[in-house]
């Protein structure tokens, strides 16, 4: 036991819930506050994906083909106010820099570093709240409308099976009709990405690793974590049940970790990508076995127990201004003609906003220069994926272990 050390978790997604378990399991008394309450974030309107094939992060494009059609301002796969661009250049320029190849060369190996542990960490903290039926072993399909693009795609896939054991299958437009029988457009082929795991339904895990932490101790309030206070030695929050007091924090607040982390005097360059879901019904006795992402449509269609989630691609907007949900609106019409959809199902699209660094790869560990401050966030377009790692890591630190990866890759002071 750790008599001494109380811990609260500011934010209730999957990194905040993960990291209070494994405090927990080591006797480490933790409070997580959430103004919203567990998984009203980020982490519940994802794509349900356990990527286990996403050792290549998301990097910024160089060639001039995509930077010109993006700056058209009119795809399904990246909208913007030029508002926010400005605000953002200085962060979007060292994402353009770390995209370089021989840069990117180094992320891709620290970020496939915590990717190649992520099954094995969802499924101990699933196991444990018993809710291991909500993860699907089927994989993800990606769609590809060249031979070109297929080919190219297959090379990359290969050199994740040889560096870092990820498997995959090549489809032919024969086989991905195999597969997904009610996908409706002719394709020279797909990637089938074998090994990850998808969710029937990213609000239930959440719900249930929430769970798991009341019935091992713990507890749950609501606050807004910009009235947090520094007394001495003691973080202090006024919450819902009382104002709590402990001697180390954790700041797991996604896109919005910088409001709290900046006012004690660290202001790492985080910024966020806005993203949208929808959910619609199937008509026609239609199918959908598992997630696909058309490449030429630029969007990810996934069963789940509501309905199929269409989930957009970046929006690059204020993170407090209202939604404007432009991409579902310029894909929902393509995906109805990629496969049979009904009606829409949710009475207004979903909002959330992905953390993102320019580097590509989370902050894990303590803040500089703030004593009992300790950072988790930044995971990208991977919150989901990497939660349950990142909460073990920063649970071992905390608890004085040696974290079971090395965790200088990701220190804050990198910047």
């Amino acid at each position: 036991m750790h008599a001494n050390k109380e811990v609260l978790i500011l934010g209730a997604g999957i990194v905040g819930l993960s990291t209070a378990i494994h405090l927990s399991r080591r006797g480490i008394a933790a409070i997580v506050v959430d103004k919203m309450g567990p998984g009203a974030g980020a982490s519940f309107g994802n794509g349900g994906l356990i990527q286990r094939d996403s050792v290549f992060p998301f990097r910024f494009p160089r060639d001039l083909r995509t930077l010109l059609r993006i700056a058209g301002n009119r795809s399904i796969d990246v909208a913007y106010t030029t508002r926010q661009l400005l605000r953002i250049a200085p962060m979007l320029l060292r994402y353009w820099n770390c995209s370089a190849p021989d840069r990117y060369a180094t992320i891709v190996r620290k970020e496939a570093a915590l990717i190649m542990t992520c099954l094995d960490e969802h499924l101990d903290l699933a196991t444990q709240a018993g809710v291991t039926e909500l993860f699907r072993p089927l994989g993800w399909v990606r769609a590809f409308s060249s031979a070109r693009e297929l080919a190219s795609a297959a090379e990359l896939a290969a050199t994740a099976q040889r560096d870092f054991g990820v498997n995959f299958e090549v489809l032919s437009d024969s086989g991905l009709r195999d597969a997904e029988p009610s996908f409706q457009p002719r394709r020279a082929g797909a990637i089938h990405w074998t090994d990850s795991l998808s969710l029937s339904d990213p609000g239930a895990l959440l719900a249930a690793l929430a769970k798991l932490f009341v019935d091992l101790g713990g507890t749950l309030l609501k606050g807004d974590a910009t009235q947090l206070e520094r007394r001495g030695s003691q973080w202090m929050l006024p919450t819902d049940g009382g104002t709590v007091t402990a001697s180390d924090l954790v700041v797991a607040l996604g896109a919005f970790s910088t409001r709290v982390t900046q006012r004690f005097g660290y202001s790492p360059p985080l910024f966020g990508k806005r993203g949208y879901h929808m959910h619609y019904a199937l008509r026609d006795g239609a199918t959908l076995t598992r997630p696909l992402m058309d490449t030429e449509s630029g969007f990810l269609l996934v069963p789940m127990t509501r309905g199929v989630r269409l989930t957009t691609g970046v929006e690059f907007d204020a993170e407090d201004r209202p939604p404007t949900p432009v991409q579902l609106a310029r894909a929902e019409p393509v995906a109805k003609r990629l496969l049979p959809l009904g009606e829409r199902v949710d009475a207004q699209p979903w909002m959330g906003i992905r953390p993102c660094m320019p580097d590509m790869i989370p902050v894990i560990g303590p803040a500089p220069k703030v004593p009992g401050m300790w950072c988790a966030f930044g995971h990208g377009h991977q919150g989901l994926t990497l939660g349950p790692t990142t909460g073990r890591m920063l649970a071992e630190m905390m608890a004085g272990e040696s974290p079971f990866l090395d965790p200088r890759p990701y220190r804050a002071d990198r910047f």
